[in-house]
């Protein structure tokens, strides 16, 4: 069987330059491409040299996306997980769920504006 990783995650928002901004913010993930995309949208690829995300907007996405329909979130690592938690803070954005879990990270949650659900974790 051959080695695998993730590549990409594509997922779509009603503010593509907002979300962009927090997850760079968040993650210091840099642009690595950003233009027109499908439906008259735009799109903006955030990452690192191995992995990113696809943040998709367009004047068809309405918002009001269903939690957990399909997707249940997406879980972001970092190195300082209180730092991380004060720019989501900053962003005007609430926390939950925080935890540590039994030999793993501390970790929180949060939704963004649109109600996609992060996990960010921190295995200091």
């Amino acid at each position: 069987m051959a080695n695998a990783r993730l590549e990409h995650v594509n997922f779509s928002v009603t503010d593509g330059e907002r979300s962009a901004r927090l997850l760079e913010q968040l993650t210091g993930w840099h642009r690595r491409w950003e233009g027109p995309s499908l439906d008259n949208g735009r799109s903006t690829h955030l990452g690192d040299d191995h992995a990113y995300v696809a943040i998709h907007t367009s004047p068809r996405i309405a918002g009001d996306f269903a939690k957990s329909v399909p997707m249940n979130h997406i879980g972001i690592a970092v190195d300082d997980l209180d730092a991380a938690e004060a720019v989501v803070i900053e962003h005007g954005l609430e926390t939950f769920n925080h935890g540590k879990y039994e030999p793993g990270p501390r970790s929180f949650y949060f939704f963004d504006w649109d109600g996609i659900e992060f996990e960010v974790v921190s295995y200091e």
